[in-house]
């Protein structure tokens, strides 16, 4: 249903009262305050261009009948980028309540009425009650866990065709470790890096938990095969894109059921 001129405005007033962790315009041509003034924009919009050549790639032509879940929604900016993909139903969870009624607040702004907001702890989802989804998104969420395996499952329950995750990675370890005796040893297939949140955890983008676990590239392609996924794999980035990305100090890993 489409907005009158008085609800438009009141959900126009109220976005223009917050600030945004993403780039943002109303539709009415106005820029909505950035949290950080812009200075990490570029990660956004890399992850957008990526995401987008990966749907082109893989999920080509009328979306109409897909869903997507976005775990870890954050303000629903990523979950705005599917809709206006075209699928035709998007759920947008998130463990906190204040990034939950942000999306739903962008959605209704930009009247997508597909996205879905609601809060969930990423644990606390199961197919039974929350279905599967032809996509399941994971941004910015894994390097924030103690419990990234967990989370991988999860992702893959819930997974019918794909799942794309960008993660923030730390170096890689190989080797042979002795496994009960120097006689019996087993390859190092990946590494986690610790890191520590325990203060940080009011921060919007923190751990809820404060204890994160960061995963090697090489443990995570790893890990999505073992936990079920057919074929894991880092994404391109464009030559331009975000630095981190572009070093490989965070990659764009996409898994097929």
């Amino acid at each position: 249903m489409s907005l009158d001129a008085s609800d438009r405005a009141a959900l126009y007033a109220r976005a223009m009262e917050k600030q945004w962790f993403y780039p943002l315009t109303l539709p009415d041509g106005r820029q909505l305050a950035s949290t950080h003034d812009g200075r990490v924009d570029a990660i956004h919009h890399t992850r957008a261009r990526m995401l987008d050549a990966f749907l082109a790639d893989r999920l080509g032509g009328d979306r109409s009948a897909l869903s997507a879940i976005d775990l870890a929604c954050h303000q629903g900016w990523f979950s705005l980028q599917l809709a206006r993909a075209g699928f035709g139903r998007v759920e947008a969870v998130d463990a906190r309540a204040e990034h939950v009624e942000d999306a739903a607040l962008l959605a209704r702004i930009y009247e997508l009425n597909v996205i879905q907001a609601r809060q969930s702890d990423v644990f606390a989802l199961k197919p039974q009650a929350d279905g599967t989804h032809d996509l399941v998104l994971m941004f910015g969420l894994l390097y924030h866990l103690e419990n990234p395996v967990g989370a991988l499952r999860v992702a893959r329950s819930l997974a019918r065709r794909a799942c794309v995750i960008e993660t923030q990675v730390v170096p890689h370890m190989a080797g042979m470790v002795d496994w009960g005796s120097y006689e019996y040893v087993r390859p190092l297939k990946g590494c986690f890096g610790i890191i520590d949140e325990v203060d940080e955890t009011h921060a919007p983008e923190a751990s809820v938990t404060g204890v994160c676990l960061a995963p090697s590239t090489e443990g995570l392609i790893w890990l999505l095969r073992a936990v079920g996924f057919r074929e894991a794999w880092v994404l391109p980035v464009p030559a331009d894109g975000y630095e981190q990305l572009r070093h490989g100090k965070r990659v764009m890993v996409a898994a097929l059921v």
